[in-house]
């Protein structure tokens, strides 16, 4: 499944996208950040004092020639996006103090560059929760549509398949419209990176084998999503085994459609999503690229904590890939 990433790659050396890094002081991002200016995947912003960041690449022996270096507070458009934040907020109750406050936060600057048009995209999480990556952007960049959920897949790399799990990083306890809403906006960024989406809406049961309050928040989950995606294979409720394997498809749900070769999982909820990645990720040596974030308007993404140098690249490179 190299290839995969060669592509996104390839692709992404040609649209030259502005991502910004607020985690400058991760050396983590730093190690990243010189493969993705030496390797001219995008262009990257790191957001920090420029003499505290270059002090702390010198140590580590990070090269950050020619990359921009922006300290808020020194940033000649400040006072104009202090403003523009506060008209926006002001209804949440943000005075312009407020607002000047908050931009002098790394990620909420790197969220308003975004928003301003000043660069692509953005990556964090490296240093903070899902949740401080997430919280700027929905009240800075927001959702597609009012009301639309952000949620977030995984795109998992095994040595001869590929498979997106979502929702794995935030929706946690989604209800059937906010289900098929998750499966609606992954079949799109499926198809956004050239995969044809063969999707499965997972459950403990296979075609009703099983009847509860909780099968049939996956039925009709599917049945919206079906509604939505007439051009798609969607089925469900079906259990992972009979989404992935034929033989066993074949007994638990014949006439299937997706023949137990589905691409696409949609997990019930964040319990069931989280737990899976890690499980396929740390036991099946599956490469597990993301969380990626989807629903809004522009490209912010999510790292794990517990990230390496590789997948903050990976990272980068998606959501250079995802503003297409």
């Amino acid at each position: 499944m190299k290839g995969f990433m060669d592509n996104l790659k390839k692709k992404a050396k040609e649209l030259n996208r502005r991502i910004v890094f607020p985690e400058s002081e991760d050396e983590r991002i730093l190690k990243a950040v010189e493969i993705i200016k030496k390797k001219r995947f995008a262009v990257p912003i790191l957001i920090g004092n420029p003499e505290e960041v270059q002090k702390k690449a010198k140590e580590l022996k990070v090269k950050l020639d020619g990359i921009e270096i922006h300290d808020p507070k020194n940033f000649p458009d400040y006072e104009a996006w202090a403003k523009q934040l506060y008209e926006q907020r002001k209804n949440k109750g943000m005075s312009l103090e407020d607002a000047h406050k908050t931009l002098q936060d790394y990620t909420y600057f790197a969220t308003m560059m975004v928003h301003m048009g000043k660069a692509d995209g953005f990556v964090s999480g490296a240093t903070h929760p899902t949740g401080d990556t997430l919280r700027p952007a929905l009240q800075i960049i927001k959702t597609h549509e009012k009301f639309h959920k952000v949620s977030s897949f995984f795109i998992m790399l095994l040595k001869d398949k590929l498979l997106i799990f979502a929702d794995c990083a935030v929706e946690i306890e989604p209800d059937a419209k906010d289900l098929a809403e998750i499966a609606v906006d992954t079949v799109r960024t499926a198809k956004k990176f050239g995969i044809e989406p063969r999707v499965a809406m997972l459950s403990f049961s296979t075609a009703g084998s099983a009847k509860h309050p909780l099968v049939d928040k996956v039925k009709e989950a599917t049945a919206i999503a079906k509604d939505k995606l007439p051009d798609v294979i969607v089925e469900g409720d079906i259990q992972v085994d009979a989404a992935l394997v034929p033989h066993i498809c074949d007994k638990k749900y014949p006439g299937s459609k997706l023949k137990g070769d589905a691409n696409v999982l949609i997990f019930p909820d964040l319990n069931s999503g989280n737990i899976a990645y890690k499980l396929v990720e740390r036991l099946a040596g599956a490469m597990a690229i993301g969380p990626i974030l989807q629903g809004l308007k522009k490209p912010v993404n999510d790292l794990s904590r517990g990230c390496s140098v590789q997948d903050v690249v990976d990272v980068a490179v998606i959501t250079a890939v995802s503003g297409e």
